[in-house]
């Protein structure tokens, strides 16, 4: 099986993160030795030294830490150069394991390969041979606050399409925005989610 070549490095929690993520795509694929990452800062050169030149696709576990890890990277790499990849919430246990996470749910090491594939596309990564499209202008907030997306008595309904998306439940207002940008035009959202009248 020939697998879809990634322009940019994907940076993923652990070393079984990494082997499941190289059975799926052919990528350079570094792993951050999970929390090891905020004490790293030969590390964190070398990320933002990639996100400059190669661009770097972020994907970590959807739960509680790979949230941390997820937004320590976000703070500490240059924005333009990073894309983030969301892992769905799959409930599970991976087969090396004897027990589940703490919030019960697969990590990147757990999913199928169309599911990493799927996570991938949707954050916009790079895949060889593929042509880019243009996307206009970009959803705004403004866009989901008529959405009733963000401001009071929202957080319903961003759980609600969170869950719509396969999207992890953790997924911040700021995090849903981008992922929005790259799924919808924003002629496609406003038409789909924004009430007109």
């Amino acid at each position: 099986m020939n697998k879809p070549k990634i322009k940019e490095v994907i940076v993923v929690e652990g070393r079984y993160d990494k082997n499941t993520l190289s059975q799926a795509v052919d990528a350079v694929i570094l792993d951050v030795g999970g929390f090891g990452v905020f004490r790293d800062r030969e590390l964190l050169s070398l990320l933002r030294r990639l996100a400059q030149t190669r661009g770097v696709v972020v994907f970590t576990d959807p739960d509680g830490a790979g949230f941390v890890i997820r937004n320590h990277l976000k703070g500490a790499l240059p924005k333009d150069g990073v894309k983030h990849a969301y892992a769905p919430d799959v409930y599970g246990r991976e087969k090396r394991k004897k027990r589940g996470g703490k919030e019960g749910k697969l990590g990147v090491e757990g999913l199928r390969p169309d599911v990493l594939l799927d996570a991938l596309r949707r954050a916009g990564a790079t895949f060889e041979g593929a042509d880019a499209v243009a996307r206009g202008a970009p959803i705004t907030k403004a866009d989901l606050l008529d959405a009733g997306l963000v401001g009071g008595g929202s957080a319903a309904r961003r759980a609600m399409l969170v869950k719509e998306l396969s999207l992890p439940e953790h997924l911040g207002a700021n995090a849903l925005l981008d992922v929005l940008n790259l799924l919808y035009t924003r002629a496609e959202f406003l038409e789909r989610y924004c009430q007109t009248g």
